[in-house]
């Protein structure tokens, strides 16, 4: 693969990287996790009228028409500036299988909001959700309790894959307004819930009957993977970028601790992890992005993502000392990030035994 940008693709990385870095301060940061939100609106709905939040989205509902890259390229960003918005459900778990499966219908109610930047989306695949599809006078009765639901309370459509009796998966489009949610409290702080969903669902809010499901759902979450292994990167360079900085200004022994060989060694060594990673989830974005087979280069890209970005930020805390454990510093925000990123849909044990079975195949 061919690693340059495109002119394009600079022009929206650039944009993005400003306007995070104009938005994303010390202090607004401390006013959103204090605000009972818990997110930035007013940075969502920037990121919305810069064209940022459709750019993976098609014309016809309000994009930029670009692609799977495009998206990834705004999604380091975001994770590099540890931005409080929900990018990731929004655009990657919700947004995209509808771009990509949804009725014209569906793609013209649903996504011009979130190209706006005013609305946002999530989907229900938390880890142990168990939602039962049954049908119900020609339409489907959803039904069950979704786990680890990230912004469900400002969420206007919830995805949500559901089992029939006879055990295939359909993709509904739930409206989550009404429905019994509970806050959960998760280390990163972002606004979580366990949603109890009984809803009725008609054909126009059905995104996969169950026997296409499956494909839906895999061709999602194969997505997700690669999207994460990005914003792992976005979030190990920026980590990587306040230790070097952190140890050329602290001295130690009248000398800066980045002149200590231990401590060179150490950054190395994480700056050597931040580059696999960043090789080896690019490459999984692109093959994603033009339509070509990617189940390995997606399982190696979060392997490396949650081993080596579990790594990165272990030594930027180590290196940091004690000031690493404060959190009125930045670092503790990308350690949260980073570990959430490495478990989610599988740690590293998790895709080396994916791995293991496809190469077994």
């Amino acid at each position: 693969m061919d690693f340059e940008l495109t002119e394009q693709q600079i022009e929206i990385r650039d944009l993005a990287r400003r306007v995070l870095a104009d938005r994303v301060t010390a202090d607004r940061l401390k006013e959103v996790e204090a605000g009972r939100e818990g997110f930035d609106r007013a940075l969502w709905k920037e990121l919305g009228d810069a064209g940022l939040l459709g750019a993976a989205l098609p014309d016809d509902a309000g994009g930029g028409g670009f692609g799977f890259l495009e998206l990834c390229l705004v999604l380091e960003e975001s994770a590099r500036a540890v931005a409080p918005v929900p990018a990731f459900p929004t655009l990657v778990l919700a947004a995209l299988p509808i771009a990509e499966f949804g009725s014209d219908e569906q793609r013209a109610r649903v996504l011009p909001g979130v190209a706006k930047g005013e609305a946002v989306l999530t989907a229900a695949l938390g880890e142990g959700t168990v939602l039962r599809a049954q049908p119900h006078e020609e339409r489907w009765r959803i039904r069950g309790t979704a786990e680890i639901v990230p912004y469900a309370d400002s969420a206007s459509v919830l995805v949500a894959p559901a089992r029939t009796e006879e055990g295939a998966t359909g993709v509904f489009l739930v409206d989550p307004t009404g429905l019994a949610m509970e806050q959960q409290e998760v280390t990163t702080g972002e606004p979580t819930f366990r949603v109890h969903v009984d809803s009725i669902v008609d054909e126009l809010d059905v995104l996969a009957e169950p026997a296409r499901g499956d494909h839906v759902l895999a061709w999602t979450l194969q997505r997700a993977l690669a999207a994460l292994a990005v914003m792992q990167v976005g979030g190990a360079d920026r980590a990587l970028a306040l230790t070097a900085e952190y140890t050329s200004g602290r001295d130690q022994f009248g000398r800066p601790l980045a002149s200590f060989q231990a401590v060179q060694q150490r950054i190395a060594d994480a700056y050597i992890d931040t580059l696999a990673m960043r090789w080896t989830a690019w490459r999984a974005a692109w093959r994603l992005a033009e339509g070509l087979h990617a189940d390995e280069e997606v399982a190696v890209a979060k392997f490396w993502a949650s081993e080596a970005g579990s790594r990165v930020v272990t030594a930027a805390q180590h290196l940091h000392g004690g000031t690493g454990l404060d959190v009125d510093y930045p670092l503790h925000r990308y350690t949260k990030q980073s570990k959430r990123i490495e478990l989610q849909f599988g740690a590293a044990t998790s895709q080396l035994a994916r791995l293991g079975e496809l190469i077994a195949r």
